[in-house]
């Protein structure tokens, strides 16, 4: 195999293991504050390659953003809903780091997720057969359609090769909604009960602006 081959084919095989390592993680963001709430793992979900969550701006139906990753709380009420989001992204090239921060930039423009039924209604997990819509508290009844809510809060953890990690630590300012870790912390066995990503990722929400937490 030719040395460009090599590196098209690099970033899609640490985007497969990334994306595999992820759903070992649990439905709950390890280490986030709050454990209080309706957190459910959206992306990537097993057996479900086309019918899982994805970001999107309001009235489009083509410009989607799909994250490697993607945590989402649910809250509020029945005539006022919103879900706070984790996103994990796996950058294998810097023009790869450039374009996802570009689609989770700051706007005037409302994020929605949107939660397609049959993800709504499928099992928890393999384990658990509770369909997910039954674990969302606004939800009083089966949903017979999938639905959009707008993203009060949103956080986005990067992980970067090494090398580039290292460089951007040392040379970048993160927006305040950006964390980043090396890649490796995404690829490794049990790497959700790492007691430095869960620190990380405790950190990774809005509650750790307050002296005291809500």
């Amino acid at each position: 195999m030719s040395e460009v081959q090599t590196l098209l084919r690099r970033p899609r095989r640490l985007d497969n293991v990334v994306r595999d390592r992820l759903k070992t993680w649990p439905q709950h963001p390890p280490g986030t504050i709050g454990a209080q709430g309706a957190w459910l793992r959206g992306r990537p979900c097993d057996g479900e390659p086309v019918a899982q969550p994805y970001l999107k701006i309001p009235g489009s139906d083509r410009m989607r953003t799909i994250p490697d990753g993607l945590w989402l709380h649910f809250g509020g009420t029945p005539a006022d809903p919103y879900a706070d989001i984790l996103c994990i992204e796996a950058c294998s090239t810097f023009q790869n780091l450039l374009d996802k921060r570009s689609r989770f930039a700051p706007s005037t423009v409302s994020l929605l997720a949107h939660c397609p039924l049959p993800w709504l209604l499928a099992p928890l997990q393999a384990n658990d057969p509770t369909p997910r819509w039954r674990i969302i508290p606004f939800l009083k009844a089966e949903p017979v359609a999938g639905f959009s809510l707008p993203v009060r809060d949103l956080r986005v953890l990067y992980g970067l090769q090494r090398d580039h990690y290292d460089g951007f630590a040392r040379h970048q300012v993160p927006h305040p909604h950006e964390y980043f870790c090396p890649m490796d912390a995404l690829t490794a066995h049990e790497g959700h009960a790492n007691p430095a990503m869960r620190s990380l990722l405790g950190r990774a929400c809005a509650a750790s602006a307050f002296m005291v937490p809500p």
